[in-house]
């Protein structure tokens, strides 16, 4: 099996000392990769800047040109959280350009799947601003990238960033040939995502949002994954799945309250190509959004593409180990998205 990576160096570029969101997340990546001799065997799929017409697809020109703009004249911020310095316009031109590619690989047969490595992260941005860290929305770009130029009628993009992806949802509610399905931490920043949030209009139905209170680890997530997320997913029947991958979610991760462990995040990799295999003949493409305690970061991304290999020798490499606290029980609300999205028939 091929497994595709995409990374470039401008994406070190973007970056703000003292910031979460900043250019060691990446570098302790690939760190990782490369002490576990893994790099070595991915496919390299190289980022080439999105164009304006792709762009232009979910983001507006003024917001664009607003961006550029900022990085031009040295930086600044687009709202408290937000920042932009001198590389970052090229740096988010290739983040979204990168994913871009790595899709147009995967729905080539150039690779089986793949993972683009990039920053800034994407799925806060709404069309007319940048907000959670983001700048332009990676995946949502990616999303109509295969819909209005490869063909593809059905595409389901899995969001498990501890954060809830509003852009992503923002941009494609109204939209019935995108399905949005999202597990987040409630309420949590953005504020949004409350189950009810549904979709609209021919859209209605296309969203699903698994609001978690912290304290959901391992076992939680897998039942939402057999419970939800897969029975969802075969409904949908989807061409192609898109994942935002944020770890942020892990125990340790200093931004959230959740649960989960390396181990849960693999196995959350290992349902997805799972059913990327039983519902398109395997086309999976991650892209990096969240994730904040280096570590957890790099050695889930590490075994992210360990399953994404299919290397059966693999052993789970976790230096953090298994959270240390009770998990919280999630009954009612899986019963209660069962019932609103009709998945307990």
């Amino acid at each position: 099996m091929t497994t595709g990576y995409v990374y470039d160096p401008i994406y070190l570029e973007h970056d703000l000392r003292g910031h979460p969101e900043n250019q060691h997340r990446l570098r302790t990546i690939l760190r990782v990769l490369d002490e576990h001799q893994l790099r070595d065997r991915l496919a390299a799929i190289p980022a080439i800047p999105i164009t304006p017409e792709r762009l232009e697809r979910v983001h507006t020109r003024p917001y664009i040109e607003q961006v550029q703009r900022v990085a031009e004249r040295g930086g600044g911020h687009l709202d408290p959280d937000t920042y932009v310095c001198s590389a970052s316009y090229e740096a988010a031109l290739m983040a979204a350009g990168g994913l871009v590619e790595a899709t147009r690989a995967v729905l080539d047969g150039q690779v089986d799947n793949a993972f683009a490595l990039v920053r800034p992260p994407g799925h806060h941005a709404l069309r007319d601003r940048g907000m959670g860290f983001c700048l332009f929305n990676n995946v949502a770009v990616a999303a109509r990238y295969a819909r209005e130029e490869r063909g593809l009628d059905r595409v389901l993009i899995v969001d498990f960033d501890v954060h809830h992806g509003n852009g992503t949802q923002d941009e494609f509610e109204a939209d019935p040939t995108v399905m949005y399905i999202s597990t987040h931490q409630f309420p949590h920043y953005p504020g949004t995502g409350h189950w009810s949030e549904t979709g609209r209009g021919d859209g209605t139905g296309s969203i699903i949002n698994i609001p978690l209170s912290g304290g959901v680890g391992d076992n939680g997530f897998a039942r939402i994954f057999d419970e939800i997320i897969g029975p969802a997913a075969w409904r949908f029947q989807p061409q192609l799945i898109l994942v935002s991958a944020g770890y942020d979610a892990h125990w340790d991760d200093p931004l959230a309250s959740m649960q989960l462990s390396v181990r849960g995040y693999a196995a959350i990799a290992q349902a997805l190509k799972n059913l990327a295999e039983e519902l398109c003949h395997g086309r999976l493409v991650f892209t990096l959004e969240g994730g904040y305690h280096l570590e957890a970061l790099a050695y889930s991304v590490l075994n992210t593409f360990a399953v994404l290999l299919g290397d059966p020798d693999w052993q789970l490499v976790d230096p953090l180990g298994p959270c240390p606290y009770q998990e919280r029980p999630i009954d009612e609300l899986l019963m209660r998205i069962k019932q609103v999205h009709r998945l307990d028939r």
